[in-house]
């Protein structure tokens, strides 16, 4: 569980940063258990969550916050914490992850009876991963000198974001910045 990016995806992944392939990834949802004690179960959130592939240096890992006040309610309850069992600080930057209206993907038009809408909601930082995602995209659309070049758009993303004032192995450097990254690339 508490690897150092050397599992087998870790290794894959390595490789394509190595090929100038900029990789995100959901830090996990780990970030409190349920402890059981003689008095009832107590929920603890936890450090030391944060697992393979997101440990990985190479890569960036996204936690989550929360959708609207990223300032005043912090890292969600539920987003993987560092550091890492070496030591090293992720998650990398966090995104908002609670809430978020996605596909989804039991959708079917042509099931009969019980309706199944196109949307639903749901939290985790797999929904924070793809805001990090698309906001790269972006970046990399006005600045494609920077494509291909994973190590210079990880350090100008982590440089520029915006500090929420919560622990570094919590928050990672903070909430990305896309007009910052744009003005200081």
């Amino acid at each position: 569980m508490y690897g150092c990016g050397y599992s087998p995806i870790c290794k894959e992944l390595r490789d394509l940063w190595q090929r100038g392939v900029l990789v995100c990834v959901a830090a996990g949802n780990e970030g409190q258990i349920e402890v059981s004690t003689a008095d009832g179960a107590v929920e603890l959130n936890t450090s030391l969550s944060i697992g393979d592939p997101a440990n990985l240096e190479e890569c960036i890992a996204v936690g989550s916050v929360h959708t609207d006040k990223p300032h005043f309610y912090g890292v969600s309850y539920f987003s993987s914490r560092g550091p890492t069992a070496d030591g090293r600080k992720k998650p990398d930057v966090v995104a908002p992850g609670e809430r978020i209206t996605s596909c989804n993907s039991n959708y079917n038009p042509q099931r009969k009876g019980k309706s199944f809408a196109a949307y639903r909601e749901d939290s985790g930082t797999s929904m924070a991963c793809p805001h990090v995602s698309g906001l790269l995209a972006a970046f990399l659309s006005v600045r494609r000198e920077y494509i291909g070049r994973p190590d210079e758009v990880k350090e100008l993303l982590t440089r520029t974001c915006t500090d929420i004032a919560r622990d570094q192995y919590h928050q990672g450097h903070g909430v990305p910045n896309l007009m910052r990254m744009l003005l200081e690339a």
